[in-house]
C-alpha cells in the first residue's frame, strides 16, 4: 500500500485548498480548479474527494457564518492538516524523483 495514498484529483484538490487558505470552501475550490486547470469539476465528485480526505487525515473543516444570499446556510471551509502536508510533500518528491530520473535522449524526440 502506499505511503500516502493520493489520488490525481485529490492532490489537485489538496493543492488548490493551500491557495485558497481560509477561503477554501466547496464552491471556491471548485471554481479555482476550473479556472487554474481549465477542467469541469463536478460538485459531486468534489464533495466526495474532500469527505474522503478528512477521512484520510488530509484536510480538517470548520463551519463559517451563515449569509442571506445562502438562505442562512453557513460555509464549510477547509484547510490542509500536517498529514495532508507529509502526503502533498510525498507526491511532489516522488514526481521530482521520477522526472529526474529520465535520460535526455528520451527527450530527443
Amino acid at each position: 500500500m502506499k505511503k500516502y495514498p493520493l489520488g490525481e484529483f485529490e492532490e489537485v484538490v489538496l493543492l488548490t485548498v493551500g491557495v485558497l487558505y481560509d477561503e477554501a470552501y466547496g464552491v471556491a475550490i471548485k471554481d479555482e480548479i476550473e479556472d487554474q486547470l481549465e477542467r469541469k469539476v463536478s460538485v459531486g465528485a468534489l464533495q466526495a474527494a474532500l469527505h474522503r480526505m478528512q477521512e484520510k487525515g488530509y484536510l480538517r473543516s470548520r463551519t463559517g457564518p451563515g449569509g442571506s444570499a445562502r438562505g442562512g446556510r453557513p460555509k464549510r471551509f477547509f484547510a490542509i492538516t500536517a498529514h495532508g502536508k507529509q502526503a502533498l510533500t510525498h507526491s511532489k518528491q516522488v514526481r521530482e524523483s521520477l522526472w529526474n530520473q529520465i535520460p535526455p535522449l528520451a527527450w530527443d524526440v
